[in-house]
């Protein structure tokens, strides 16, 4: 049988509101009728009425995550913070997958109204930023739909946001690239309509600057983050540029593809030719020879953004200013011998 609160009311002498104010911890209740009804709720096994709850308190408890690319290293692990800090702060997550994060693919006005329509308390944006896929966030309809909190853009004015700092974590990997001598440095790009490969890219170009040489375009390959595009890719700078003596790589599963046609090509690691990744997926610790690579701290960006998205949730329900600052992660670099010898990177570490 389903034990209700009448139930549970009954057995501890109390009345039903009084159960329900302790169930939700609403309330002036003296610690010894609070100690009864527990007692009452444990001897009955009662379990709350998760609908009837949410009617009451006009909140379901639950946050809309929007998200491509989850079978991918990056979006995955993001996802498991955003699971991880829902779970620990009473949230359930409705999971809204999109096939294509280009704007063309995705049909704003029915995920919107979706959302809505299964009164979400608040909205997780994980579809990257690509080409225009975000022009819909200027208009009025922000105003009409639950709190949201963006992942992976440009600091907006007025819009929450959750990203890592691309720029930095490229401009780190570029800097050890040149404390070890290199001059020549190529960078394989990942497809340039990602905000993120904008940013990296932008990283490579200033440091590079800013130790007075020009980052021409031969010393440029466009890759889709993919490990074949990447072994495409060095082919093409080789081919190009063979005097270069390192390479950046904006992604580790890029930098897998450029190791390979590295060795092919008769080139020693890092002896001859210096390779830098982006993600630290696990596996980059096993590459041959292991990659020094940029970590982002991808769970801590998901369970950031719940933390904000609750605290916006809170403050609106208490009437309080929901104003939360956007929040960008500094990435770090993880020096192996792929861009160092064994004593250099023993060296650039200590």
């Amino acid at each position: 049988m389903h034990v209700t609160l009448q139930d549970v009311a009954e057995l501890a002498g109390v009345s039903t509101k009084t159960v329900s104010r302790v169930v939700n911890n609403q309330g002036e209740i003296s610690a010894v009728t609070r100690q009864r009804v527990q007692a009452a709720i444990a001897q009955l096994n009662y379990r709350p009425n998760i609908l009837a709850r949410s009617l009451v308190n006009q909140r379901t408890n639950s946050l809309a995550v929007v998200a491509w690319g989850i079978d991918y290293y990056g979006p995955s692990r993001t996802l498991v913070g955003i699971e991880n800090q829902s779970d620990e702060l009473g949230y359930s997550l409705f999971l809204n997958l999109q096939a294509h994060p280009d704007s063309s693919y995705l049909n704003i006005d029915r995920i919107l109204d979706t959302l809505v329509e299964r009164r979400v308390d608040g909205i997780i944006w994980a579809v990257p930023e690509v080409g225009g896929n975000r022009m819909w966030i200027g208009s009025d309809r922000l105003k009409l739909l639950p709190p949201i909190v963006f992942l992976s853009m440009a600091v907006h004015s007025g819009l929450v946001s959750v990203s890592v700092d691309n720029r930095h974590g490229a401009r780190q990997a570029v800097q050890h690239l040149l404390a070890q001598g290199h001059k020549r440095i190529g960078l394989i790009t990942g497809p340039l309509a990602w905000w993120e490969a904008r940013e990296r890219y932008a990283g490579w170009q200033e440091m590079l600057r800013e130790h007075g040489i020009e980052p021409t375009p031969s010393l440029v390959v466009e890759g889709d983050w993919s490990a074949a595009s990447g072994a495409r890719a060095m082919c093409a700078l080789l081919e190009r540029e063979p005097t270069i003596d390192a390479v950046f790589v904006c992604s580790d599963q890029m930098a897998q593809g450029a190791l390979g046609v590295a060795h092919r090509s008769g080139r020693r690691i890092p002896q001859d030719l210096a390779i830098v990744g982006f993600d630290n997926i696990p596996e980059s610790e096993y590459f041959w020879p292991p990659l020094t690579t940029v970590n982002q701290q991808l769970i801590e960006v998901g369970c950031v953004a719940v933390q904000n998205l609750h605290q916006i949730i809170e403050a609106q329900r208490k009437g309080e200013d929901d104003s939360v600052a956007a929040t960008i992660l500094t990435p770090e670099l993880v020096i192996r011998e792929s861009s160092a010898t064994l004593q250099g990177a023993a060296d650039a570490i200590s």
